[in-house]
C-alpha cells in the first residue's frame, strides 16, 4: 500500500515538474528565439525572397515604418483583421533581416488621439467597420533620414500576392530617394519639339514619376547615369547608336524596347524618287534579337478573334459594327498575373501588333507578360495596309490554335553585337578606328520587349475632357499603367526586379465550387429544355389558332385547351425538377460542410484521444 502511495506521489511530482519545464521552455523560446521561423505554407507565403533580403541587408541609412492597424476595430471584419495580422508579421520579418536599419512602429490609433492626427496628416484612408463603431486604419507610412515619405493609404486584400513587392518597393525608394532617370531614344515624335507638336500623354505621365531625357540625338549620353532606356521604333539605327545601346545593356543597364511591324504613328513620307515604294514603317531590331535567340515575325500582324476591337464600318445596309482583327482589346486573361508589370492590369489596347518568337534557346529566361488567346493568327501586313474593309480581313482569319507572344521580359547573359569593339566610321580609315577602354564583350541584360508602338499613342488609351477650358486626358485603358509599371520595376535594382507575385493566402473550397458548378450546369440545361418546350408549345398554339374556323371552332378550341393544359402540367413538373436540382445542390454542400467540420473539429481530437488511450493501456499492461 505504501509502495503504491509512493509511486503516485512520484508520478504526481513528475507531472508537475514536466508542466513547469514545458511552461519555462515556452517562455525561454519566446524571449530568445524570436527570429526563428518555420514556414509550412504551400507557396512559402511568409518566407522573404532573396531579393528582399539583399535590399534589407544593404540598407545604409535607417528607414522608419509606421504601421497603423486598428485591430480591435476590425472584430466585425475577420478577413480584413486576419490580413492585417499577416501584414504585421511580414513587417516584423522585414525588421528582423534589416540589422537594426528598419525601425518598425505598430500603432493602433484611438479616436481623437495624436496618433490618429498623424495618420490623417500623412494621408491614410479609413473605413467604418460598422454603423456604430469608430473608423479603422490599415495603412503604412515610411520615412527616411531626410524626411522623404512614402505611404500605402490602405492595404487592399486583393493585392495580397504583391504584398512583399509593395513593401520592398517602398523601402527601396526611401533608401534611394533620388528621381530615376529615363533616357528616350525614339524615331517617333513622342517628345514634342514645338508647341504645335506636343509630347504624347505617356511622356507627360512619365515626367510625374521620373526625369525624362531625350537621347535621340545624343546616344553617347547612355554612358551617364541612365536608370532605364526607353527605345521606341528603332528602324534605322546607325552603328554609333547601336553600339551605345549594346554597351549600355551589357553593362547592366535596363531597357524597355518597343518594336512594331506596322507603326501607325510613323508619318514617314514616300520617297519622291521612288513613289511606288512604300516607306519603311516597321522596326525589328534584328541585330540584337538574333543574339538573344528571338525574332519578330517579318511583315506579319497579329489577329485575335477573342480580342478584336469593335469598330464602325460601312456595309451595303449602312453603318455597322464589326470586329477589326489588327486592333486588340486585351483583358486580364492576356496578362501575366505573377509579374508586377502586368499583375494589376485590366485592359490594354494595342494596334497592328507583331509576334515575338523564340527561334533558338540561348539560355535566356523569357517571361511572358502579354499574350493572345489560342484563337489567334498572323495576318499578312499588306492585307492590313491595302484592305480597308474589316469584313474581308475577318474573312481571312484562320486560327493557328496557339497563343502569340506580344510582350516579354528577357534576362540572361548576352554577347556583344560588336566583338571587335567600337565600329569604325565609314568615312574613317581602319587606322583611325576609336578605342573604347570600357568595352564590354558580354554581360547580363534585363529587358522588357513589346511588339507594338501604338500602345503609347494617345487615341488608344486616353480621351481628352474639357474642364474649365483646360483639356484633361482621361484614361480609358491601362496602357499608361503598363508602361509606367514596367519602367518603375526596371528602375529598381536587380533584387527588386527579381521579386514575383506570391500565391493567395485564401484557400477556397474547390470541391464545394465543383459541386455548385455541376448542379448549376444541370439547372441551366433543364432551363434550356423548358424554354425550348415553351417555344414549341407556343408555336403549336399559333398554328391551331390560324387553322381555327367557324366549322371546327369547337373541336379546335378543345384541342387548344388540352394543349395549354398539357403545357401547364409540363411546366409545373419542370419547375419541381428545377427545385429538386437546387435542393440537391444545397444538400450536397451542407453534407460536405458537415464532413469538413467533423474532420477539423471532431476527428483529429478523437484520433489524439484514441492514441492517448492506447498508449495508456499499453503502459498499464506493461507494468502488470
Amino acid at each position: 500500500m505504501k509502495h503504491n502511495i509512493k509511486n503516485r506521489v512520484i508520478s504526481g511530482t513528475g507531472l508537475i515538474l514536466a508542466t513547469c519545464l514545458f511552461v519555462a521552455a515556452i517562455i525561454l523560446v519566446n524571449a530568445t528565439l524570436t527570429t526563428w521561423r518555420v514556414d509550412l505554407t504551400e507557396n512559402k507565403l511568409f518566407t522573404l525572397s532573396q531579393g528582399t533580403i539583399n535590399i534589407l541587408e544593404n540598407l545604409e541609412e535607417p528607414i522608419q515604418l509606421d504601421f497603423y492597424f486598428s485591430q480591435k476595430g476590425m472584430v466585425d471584419f475577420p478577413l480584413l483583421g486576419n490580413y492585417g495580422v499577416r501584414v504585421r508579421d511580414m513587417l516584423e520579418e522585414f525588421a528582423t533581416h534589416a540589422d537594426g536599419k528598419l525601425i518598425l512602429n505598430i500603432i493602433e490609433p484611438e479616436t481623437f488621439s495624436e496618433a490618429e492626427d498623424q495618420a490623417v496628416a500623412s494621408g491614410l484612408r479609413t473605413v467604418s467597420a460598422s454603423a456604430t463603431s469608430d473608423r479603422v486604419y490599415f495603412g503604412l507610412v515610411g520615412t527616411n533620414s531626410t524626411d522623404d515619405e512614402k505611404i500605402i493609404p490602405f492595404f487592399q486584400a486583393n493585392r495580397e500576392s504583391a504584398l512583399e513587392y509593395d513593401l520592398t518597393k517602398i523601402i527601396y525608394n526611401l533608401a534611394y530617394p533620388d528621381k530615376r532617370v529615363v533616357g528616350v531614344i525614339s524615331q517617333l515624335p513622342i517628345i514634342g519639339k514645338k508647341e504645335k507638336d506636343p509630347s504624347w500623354t505617356i511622356i507627360n505621365a512619365l515626367k510625374e514619376f521620373f526625369e525624362v531625357r531625350d537621347l535621340t540625338e545624343d546616344p553617347d549620353a547612355l554612358t551617364q547615369k541612365i536608370d532605364v532606356l526607353m527605345l521606341v521604333h528603332p528602324k534605322d539605327l546607325d552603328n554609333k547608336t547601336l553600339y551605345a545601346i549594346d554597351q549600355y545593356l551589357l553593362r547592366g543597364g535596363k531597357a524597355i524596347i518597343f518594336l512594331d511591324p506596322l507603326a501607325e504613328q510613323d508619318r514617314t513620307q514616300t520617297d519622291p524618287v521612288r513613289p511606288n515604294v512604300l516607306p519603311k514603317l516597321d522596326s525589328y531590331l534584328s541585330e540584337l534579337l538574333d543574339l538573344w535567340g528571338l525574332e519578330m515575325a517579318q511583315e506579319k500582324i497579329v489577329g485575335d478573334i477573342n480580342a478584336a476591337m469593335r469598330v464602325q464600318a460601312n456595309s451595303p445596309r449602312g453603318p455597322t459594327e464589326i470586329d477589326y482583327l489588327p486592333w486588340l482589346r486585351l483583358t486580364e486573361n492576356n496578362f501575366n498575373a505573377d509579374d508586377f508589370s502586368t499583375s494589376e492590369l485590366n485592359l490594354v489596347h494595342m494596334g497592328t501588333v507583331g509576334s515575338i518568337e523564340v527561334k533558338e534557346d540561348k539560355g535566356f529566361t523569357i517571361t511572358r507578360l502579354i499574350e493572345t488567346s489560342k484563337q489567334s493568327t498572323k495576318l499578312e501586313r499588306d492585307l492590313i495596309l491595302f484592305q480597308r474593309d474589316p469584313s474581308i480581313v475577318l474573312n481571312n482569319f484562320n486560327s493557328e490554335d496557339k497563343k502569340l507572344l506580344l510582350a516579354a521580359r528577357i534576362n540572361g547573359k548576352a554577347q556583344t553585337y560588336f566583338p571587335e569593339g567600337v565600329p569604325a566610321d565609314k568615312d574613317e580609315g581602319e587606322s583611325e578606328k576609336p578605342v573604347d577602354k570600357d568595352f564590354v564583350s558580354e554581360g547580363n541584360i534585363n529587358v522588357i520587349l513589346v511588339s507594338d508602338t501604338d500602345v503609347m499613342a494617345d487615341h488608344f488609351w486616353v480621351r481628352s475632357q474639357n474642364m474649365f477650358g483646360v483639356s484633361v486626358p482621361q484614361p480609358i485603358a491601362n496602357n499608361g499603367d503598363f508602361i509606367i509599371n514596367s519602367i518603375e520595376n526596371l528602375a529598381g535594382n536587380t533584387d527588386l526586379i527579381s521579386l514575383r507575385g506570391r500565391g493567395k493566402y485564401s484557400r477556397p473550397f474547390e470541391k464545394v465550387t465543383e459541386i455548385r458548378k455541376e448542379a448549376e450546369t444541370q439547372f441551366r440545361q433543364r432551363e434550356k429544355e423548358l424554354q425550348a418546350s415553351l417555344q414549341e408549345t407556343e408555336k403549336k398554339i399559333r398554328e391551331l389558332q390560324q387553322e381555327q374556323g367557324d366549322e371546327k371552332s369547337y373541336l379546335l378550341n378543345n384541342e387548344l385547351t388540352a394543349e395549354i393544359e398539357k403545357f401547364r402540367n409540363e411546366r409545373i413538373a419542370t419547375r419541381k425538377e428545377l427545385r429538386s436540382v437546387q435542393h440537391e445542390l444545397k444538400k450536397n454542400i451542407e453534407k460536405l460542410g458537415a464532413q469538413l467540420r467533423f474532420i477539423n473539429i471532431g476527428l483529429i481530437p478523437l484520433l489524439i484521444t484514441l492514441l492517448a488511450l492506447m498508449i495508456g493501456i499499453y503502459q498499464a499492461n506493461k507494468r502488470i
